[in-house]
């Protein structure tokens, strides 16, 4: 049975992570800015159902793979604050992780939102 007091209490929770990314993390910021702009163009265009999903989908790995690479940094930070060799070379993948990412969902963005606006001119 699900207890609703403990399951507010994990919402509670998960929106704190959210507020502290949003605070402290820039790219986490971008990357949200970036998504919204793209929900606001996918609510202009009124785009497909299954563009939707491709859309949400997108933003949602995103912003979870920069949520992801947060964590990662502040592990690494918290066991080795100095700059070792292998713990700035692991930042530095979970950065590349999240910018290949970030490439992927342009791609994708330019495939669904290039016809739409083409059609403007």
């Amino acid at each position: 049975m699900i207890e609703i007091r403990k399951l507010r209490r994990s919402i509670k929770h998960a929106l704190r992570g959210v507020k502290i990314a949003f605070k402290t993390e820039q790219s986490f910021r971008l990357q949200s800015i970036f998504s919204l702009f793209v929900i606001i163009l996918a609510i202009y265009f009124q785009i497909t159902s299954f563009e939707w999903v491709i859309i949400l989908l997108m933003s949602s790995i995103i912003l979870s793979l920069e949520l992801f690479n947060s964590i990662i940094e502040r592990i690494l930070d918290a066991f080795r604050p100095r700059i070792h060799p292998i713990v700035k070379d692991i930042k530095d993948i979970m950065a590349a992780t999240v910018l290949i990412m970030s490439m992927a969902a342009v791609m994708v963005g330019v495939t669904i939102f290039y016809p739409y606006i083409l059609a403007l001119v």
